[in-house]
């Protein structure tokens, strides 16, 4: 593989790894803010929420400055995001001001999970494009484990570790943001749409340097095809983009109606009802990350090999089986067994939805309308991310833990009978291709 794509591709990805330690940093320190201010579980819920909210806006709106100023400039200032919302997250004098701070890092989260695997699906060659996008989801789990060990590691440092936990950001951001300056525009926007082949021919040497001119010229000429077609070039809401948007839609809707979300954001809260202890419950959430990380790099390892549709049937048995043990281990107080239904459940996520979500949103959507077919994705994604976090920690106290596991158990039998019905498969083809079979 081209070391240079390999490069860019990676720098990208750094955005989902600030994703990942934005996300979940927030559960070292959540119960230190609710009794620093003196918060009830509503107010709790939404400032634990905010993050989420924003990412909500930030996925709503991302397909904008991604398909007006590029999708470069667009992860510059996602760096940005993050760097502010660290530095006023860890200095925050009173709830509403830390929520305004959490708000402006979820609007980073949003707009990166627009940009990132979009820009990396568009300058990745098929063969190696599952496992390029891929890296997105890969540094979301690391950012993720790299959180809790964090977390872990500044848990004892005073009253005032957790602005630590939140104010560490601030380096990845600043980082990250370097970085980007080093990025090349997307071939694929700049030839659909700033309308400069010139641009987009010189990107397209630099990803395939061993590519001959005639096919150089060929990959253009499939792009400026797409672009100009009416399934790109008309409105977004059509019965043509019918199969793509429901796609994504219910891609997104059972990610996070598997639960996933309010586990990572609460794990230490869901092992301490087994009756651990605090110090020891902070401990099995790094085991949570470990597991997530392993099971990613076994998702990346095998999406270009087995195909996406497959990972999701491997991940859905994997759902179902976690989480109805879950659900029973609560129901009869079996609790020993808990900690290995979450890491299961975990490394089932990790191989299937996690590592397949992001790649195949942003592969099933056509040129011209990619941005915004990824934003449809990233908006549902949230919009049930938020909610179930906002909600949670109201649920799991007026509703047996039984019930809540039972519950997600039952959305991943629903996911498994779509999987087999409705999803395609995409491993191997261009997206110009992916676009001509979607119809």
């Amino acid at each position: 593989m081209n070391l240079r794509l390999f490069f860019w591709s990676l720098t990208a990805a750094l955005a989902g790894f600030l994703f990942g330690f934005d996300t979940v940093v927030i559960s070292g320190a959540e119960k230190a803010i609710q009794s620093l201010w003196g918060l009830g579980d509503g107010l709790h819920g939404l400032a634990m929420g905010m993050a989420l909210w924003g990412t909500v806006i930030g996925s709503m709106l991302g397909s904008i400055p991604t398909d007006r100023f590029g999708r470069r400039r667009t992860l510059l200032w996602i760096g940005i995001f993050y760097l502010v919302s660290a530095v006023w997250s860890g200095l925050a004098t009173d709830v509403y001001s830390f929520m305004i701070a959490r708000f402006i890092g979820g609007l980073g989260v949003g707009i990166s999970t627009v940009a990132a695997p979009l820009y990396i699906s568009e300058i990745a060659p098929p063969k190696h494009r599952g496992l390029l996008a891929g890296m997105f989801q890969f540094n979301i789990v690391f950012g993720i484990l790299v959180a809790f060990v964090s977390n872990s590691l500044l848990g004892g440092i005073g009253d005032n570790a957790w602005r630590w936990m939140l104010g560490v950001e601030a380096i990845p951001a600043l980082v990250f943001s370097a970085l980007c300056l080093r990025l090349p525009e997307s071939p694929r926007w700049l030839i659909g749409r700033k309308q400069d082949p010139e641009g987009g021919a010189a990107v397209l040497r630099m990803i395939t340097p061993e590519a001959s001119t005639d096919e150089i010229e060929s990959e253009m000429k499939a792009i400026r095809e797409s672009a100009n077609e009416s399934s790109s070039s008309g409105p977004f809401w059509t019965r043509r983009l019918a199969t793509p948007i429901s796609l994504a839609f219910l891609i997104a809707f059972f990610n996070q109606l598997s639960g996933i979300n309010a586990i990572l954001y609460f794990a230490p809260r869901i092992f301490e009802l087994t009756n651990m202890g605090e110090q020891s419950a902070r401990l099995q959430s790094i085991g949570i990350g470990l597991t997530n990380l392993v099971f990613t790099f076994v998702g990346l390892w095998l999406i270009d090999r087995l195909g996406r549709r497959t990972l999701l049937t491997i991940g859905s048995f994997g759902y179902i089986a976690s989480l109805g043990l879950c659900a029973w281990a609560f129901a009869t107080e079996t609790f020993w067994i808990v900690p290995t239904c979450i890491f299961a459940f975990i490394a089932a996520h990790a191989v299937g939805q996690g590592t397949v979500i992001w790649v195949f949103i942003s592969e099933i959507f056509p040129n011209r309308h990619r941005a915004q077919g990824q934003s449809l994705g990233c908006f549902t994604h949230w919009i049930f991310a938020a909610l179930l976090t906002t909600f949670f920690p109201s649920v799991v106290t007026r509703f047996p833990a039984s019930y809540v596991f039972g519950f997600f158990c039952f959305m991943m039998v629903l996911q498994l009978i779509w999987v087999v019905i409705m999803v395609p498969e995409t491993k191997g083809r261009s997206l110009e291709q992916i676009e001509h079979e979607m119809g």
